[in-house]
Order: C-alpha cells, then structure tokens, then sequence
C-alpha cells in the first residue's frame, strides 16, 4: 500500500481558507453577529484593569468607601455580561462550524459517488474514509477553536495595547521588552509544530488505509498464514502515528513553559521599574493603580500571544485537511459527464462500434471491439479470464469511458443518456454479490421508496427465492449483517437477482451469475433466467458453456479481440477457439 505524503503548503493558506469561507455564506447573518460578539469581547476585557486602576487612585488612596463599591459593582457587572458575550460567541461558533462540515461532507459524498470506478481502483479505501470522516471534522475545530478564537484574541491584544499605551507609554516599552523573545519561541514552536501535526494526518491517512484493507482482505491474510507479517506491517505505520504525536507533545511541553517564564520575565520587570517609581518617585506619574493596573495588562496580554500558538496549530490543522477536501472535490478528471436523454422506455438495441479500452490508459484490454445486438436477442461472451469480457459490461454501464469507438443504446450514444436513466435499464447480476449490513427489502430496493414488498415478492418468485426468504426471522425484514454473513453464497446470489429483476430492466447483464452456486441451485436459477431472459436484450458472461447454448450469438473473446462469433453449433463446427474450449472444458468434466 502506497504511504500518502502531503505537504502542508503555506504557512496560511488564504486560498485555501477562501474555499472555506464559501461554505459559510449560507448562514452569513450569524457570521456577522460572531464577528460583532469578538469586537465586543476584544473591547471588555482591556476595561477592567483600567477600572480596577481608577478605584485604586480616586477612590482607595482617598478612602472613597462607596467610589470603590461602585467601581467593583460595575466590574461585576462587566464579568457577567463578558460571560454572556463568551457563550454567544463559543456556542455560535461551534453551531455554524457543524452546519459548515455537515454541508462539506455532503458535498464531498455526492462527489464521491459521481466518480468513475477507474478513480476508486487507484485510490485506497481507507483514505478517503479519513477525507470524509476526519479531514472534513478538522474544520469543525477551525471554526469554533481556530479563526473565530485566533480574531478574539488578537482583537484583545490590539485593545489591551491601546489602554497600556493611553495609560502610560513607558510602563508600556518596559512591560513589552520581552515580547521579542515570545514572538521568536512562538515562531520556532509554530514551525515545528506545523510539521509535526502534518505528520499526523498522514499518519492518520495511512493507518486508516490500512486497517480498511487488511480488515476488507483478512481471508486472503489468514490462508496464507501472513498474520505476523502484515502485524509487523501495522506496528511500522502505528509507531509513526505514535512518534508524530509525540513530536507535537514534546513542542507543547517545550513551549508553554517558556512561554510562562517569558511573561514572568515582563512582570519581573514591570514590578521593578514601576515598584521604584511608585516608592522613590524616580519616575512621575507612576501610581500604586497604575501600576496594578499594568500587572494585569500584562497577564491578559501574554495569555492570548500563547493561546495564538495553540489555535495557530488548530487552524494549520483545519487548512491541511481542508486542502485534502478542496483537492478532492476540484479533481474532475474521474467525474462521469452526465448526458439528459432521459426516454421513458427502451427497446433495448445495443450496438458497440470499434471500441478500444484501457483501465491504465496505455495497456489496452480491448482492442477495436464491435458487436450488434439486437432487442430481444441473448448474446454470450465467452474466453479466458482477463480477454475482456467483463470490460464490456462495464463500459456498456458507464462505469468507466471508453478510449475510443462508441457504445449506443436505441442508436442513441450512451454519454448522451441520463446515467441514472440508462443504469435502471441495465440489469446486472455479478458472481461478487455485495450486500449491506441491512434487511433483506433495503438491499433489493437500495431506498428506493417506488419498489413495493409485492414488487419484491414476485420477484422472489420467480427466481424461486420466496421460501428461503419467508424461512428467515422476519422474512424481508432479516438483516443479513455485513456483506451478507449470515446467508450461503447461493443465497446471496438469488438475492442479487431479485435486486436486478424487480427494476425490470429492458437490457439484463449476467455477469458469471451461477457460477457461485451448487448444481441444484443452479437448475433452480437457469429455469428463472430463461424467464428473466423472455422479451429482453440479454448478455450473458458464463465459464460454463452448457448455461449459454442456447444463446442467439456467442462472441468468443481472446485478449481485448473478438476471435469467433456464431451459435454454438456453428462455432463448434469451425474447430476454433470456442470449439477448443468445449473440449477442454467437457474433458475437465469427465
């Protein structure tokens, strides 16, 4: 599995906080009103030091009993309405910051499910789980502890600097002396921090992938014994999650408390140059308040130039898997155009015209591939494993686009269809049955409201799966657990033809549909074909030639070229490809 490594990119990404901020402008009102809660936040807190430095000179140095009374009533006062502004902002912040990632992961999931099947061949499961789940829930934290926290406290640095600098412009320089040295250990921790937590989504990304995969895959692990080296495997990505994190915690561990020696470092000072002032009266003006006043400027000050570090790391967060997401959702190269021919029926003619097809784009599984088919008509497509059968089944869906050549559907090109259009007239049953972890009547109609339980029932019937399925506890409201656990292989597969059958789909695809079965399962199963077959275009995909005899023409296909086609009695006449694989195939049965 190929290990994801993503730059974090800029220090702030303003392109990327752009994009973001585009999610927002649905609930722009309450952005605003989080906007004016941060001004207002920003200008109370500088207030009480300044009121706290009146009470001290007017009215406690000249034994004003009620000035003073006033003063704390007042500061009371300030804290309790502080406290309301707070909430507001904390609760509007994350409130939006929720309405933002549920619209994103939205987005991001329809976009998901537009993709060509070539973009999901390429890309880890597991990975995009982390982009849908952990990358978009990053942004909930730049909302509610990223931007809106960082712009308060700013805005309460920017205004406790104004009352210090209006209050005394050398207590000011003093008690600031230190911030070069703040700003400079702010900078190496936002540095490297930076690249610690974008180890981290990596990390994250990876492991993610991993899991996914080996959980997914652990049959293929456990036959061939691999328990312990694909464990070794996992311990190697879990110690790199394990060692990302710690990076992050030794810089945090390193950082606050240098932080909180720089700010004592400030007061130190303060105290010293302003103590002597108000003792000596080296330095004019200096007051017992003032004084006071500037210890707790000092205090609010450095608390947000820490804090700024903490959310700057937040928000770094947020913008690399906000990155992942836009590049995610801006990828258009795998996006299926989608046409409007939207017909309320189709006869279900098929015709496929030099046709060339590669999954990687350079090696071609199929070469130069046309066919005609005739509404009504069962074409079988025979050949060995990999000469192609199944691509064109995929292409006939769309599920990937063809190089070259065209594929039409009632002489109409099939990128000209409506894809959801198109695909309810394909009928397609695989040998890979996939169920979800849901009741019997939710993997048949797959949510879809129209299909009524006497829909479902006739065509259990037909197919003969009406009795196993009333032999289950609570019939179609079983839940057959993930990928179909709790049902035998053949009754996944009768399952997966009711699901193809109770859409009545005009062009049916059977794609190695009996192969998965036992011999009376099987009978059971070409006795519900043949009526499944009856007044539709038919493509079948079979290993077992007795299953497609009957077919009107049978193309036998060998590397991405179509060899033979011909009824069964005229290609075996020919003594060619299809005639050889009878007999190597009776033989084997022998």
């Amino acid at each position: 599995m190929e290990k994801e490594k993503v730059s974090s990119g800029n220090i702030i990404d303003f392109k990327v906080l752009k994009r973001v901020f585009d999610f927002v402008k649905p609930y722009k009102v309450k952005f605003y009103l989080i906007i004016a809660l941060t001004l207002l936040l920003g200008i109370l807190t500088p207030i009480r030091p300044f009121l706290i430095q009146y009470t001290l000179d007017k009215d406690v140095q000249f034994g004003n009993y009620w000035g003073m009374v006033n003063v704390m009533m007042i500061v009371l006062a300030l804290l309790f309405i502080q406290a309301i502004v707070q909430y507001a902002h904390t609760y509007l912040s994350g409130r939006i910051s929720q309405f933002v990632i549920r619209d994103i992961r939205i987005k991001l999931y329809r976009h998901l499910i537009n993709l060509r099947l070539r973009f999901f061949d390429k890309t880890p499961i597991g990975r995009l789980v982390t982009r849908t789940i952990s990358d978009v829930e990053t942004l909930a934290d730049v909302f509610s502890e990223g931007l809106a926290a960082m712009a308060s406290d700013l805005l309460q640095i920017i205004f406790i600097l104004a009352f210090m600098f209006y209050s005394d412009w050398r207590l000011t320089l003093v008690s600031l002396s230190t911030i070069p040295l703040m700003l400079l250990a702010t900078y190496v921790f936002k540095e490297k921090i930076k690249v610690a937590f974008n180890d981290v989504r990596n990390a994250v990304s990876n492991l993610n992938a991993f899991v996914q995969e080996h959980i997914s895959g652990m049959t293929i692990v456990q036959i061939f014994g691999s328990e312990k080296k694909e464990f070794e495997k996992f311990k190697e990505i879990n110690t790199e999650h394990k060692s990302a994190h710690l990076r992050s915690v030794m810089y945090y561990s390193v950082y606050f408390p240098v932080a909180e020696i720089i700010a004592a470092m400030g007061t130190g000072l303060l105290v010293w140059y302003g103590a002597k002032g108000v003792i000596h009266q080296e330095v004019s003006q200096i007051t017992l308040g003032k004084l006071v006043s500037f210890i707790m400027y000092i205090q609010l000050f450095f608390r947000p130039i820490r804090m700024i570090a903490d959310r700057y790391n937040t928000l770094q967060m947020g913008i690399v898997g906000s990155s992942r997401i836009i590049n995610l959702l801006d990828d258009q190269t795998d996006i299926m155009s989608n046409g409007t021919y939207s017909p309320a029926e189709i006869k279900g003619d098929v015709s496929i015209d030099q046709v060339w097809f590669a999954y990687n784009e350079k090696d071609y599984v199929l070469k130069n591939i046309s066919l005609e088919i005739k509404s009504g008509e069962t074409v079988a497509l025979v050949g060995a494993t990999g000469a192609g059968k199944s691509s064109i089944i995929n292409l006939l869906n769309r599920f990937y686009e063809i190089n070259r050549g065209t594929i039409k559907v009632d002489d109409v090109d099939i990128k000209e269809f409506d894809m959801t259009s198109l695909r309810k007239n394909i009928g397609v049953v695989l040998q890979d049955v996939f169920l979800f972890s849901d009741t019997i009547r939710n993997n048949i109609t797959l949510g879809n409201a129209a299909v009524t339980d006497d829909m479902i029932l006739h065509a259990a019937d037909l197919v003969g799966a009406r009795i196993f399925i009333e032999r289950l506890p609570g019939g179609l409201d079983y839940n057959v657990m993930e990928r179909g656990a709790t049902l035998s292989v053949g009754q996944r597969q009768l399952l997966s033809f009711i699901r193809a059958m109770v859409y009545d789909p005009k062009i049916l695809v059977l794609d190695e549909a009996t192969s998965s079965v036992d011999t009376d399962t099987e009978e059971m199963i070409q006795n519900a074909i043949a009526k499944m077959m009856s007044n539709r275009t038919s493509i079948v995909i079979a290993h077992r030639l007795s299953t497609i005899q009957k077919a009107n023409k049978i193309i036998v296909l060998d590397k991405g070229e179509i060899m033979e086609s011909g009824h069964h009695e005229e290609l075996l006449v020919k003594n060619g490809f299809y005639a050889q694989l009878h007999k190597m195939q009776y033989k084997a049965v022998g």
